[in-house]
């Protein structure tokens, strides 16, 4: 056997995950934004309009804090940027995904389960932080 092949499948090492699941989510966020901004905007009401903005906003700020995950880990690794970038992966998808949901349907349950991502983000940002100061340690 070539001792240059491994042996065992190679995952994509955690940092540059997390860059690229930032860079992924921006694109969509992007996308959304200019999607809220010029198609929507004659479609939706203001209020519902402005529930979409704030999906797509806070979709790209934690996009970039994704990016900033994959950054710190790789700079300062330890397991609690995993946890970091899954909160902030979750809060996304439940946050952002809760609000355009709601503010295409209307459908009014979905703004109980927004707080949620919300929690994430919040968990997100203070293991991002635990993470930084233990790497720096280190």
């Amino acid at each position: 056997m070539d001792a240059a092949r491994p042996t065992r499948r190679q995952f994509v090492p955690m940092p540059r995950t997390w860059v690229v699941l930032g860079c992924v989510f921006a694109v969509l966020g992007v996308a959304a934004g200019a999607f809220g901004a010029h198609a929507l905007r004659d479609i939706l009401a203001a209020k519902s309009l402005e529930i979409y903005d704030t999906a797509a906003r806070y979709q790209l700020i934690h996009a970039l804090a994704l990016v900033f995950t994959g950054l710190g880990a790789a700079t300062w690794p330890n397991s609690r940027w995993r946890v970091a970038g899954g909160l902030f992966t979750l809060g996304i998808v439940v946050f952002s995904g809760s609000l355009y949901v709601l503010s295409l349907t209307g459908i009014g349950w979905l703004g109980a389960v927004t707080p949620i991502g919300g929690a994430c983000f919040l968990a997100g940002w203070l293991i991002a932080a635990s993470a930084t100061l233990k790497g720096a340690v280190e």
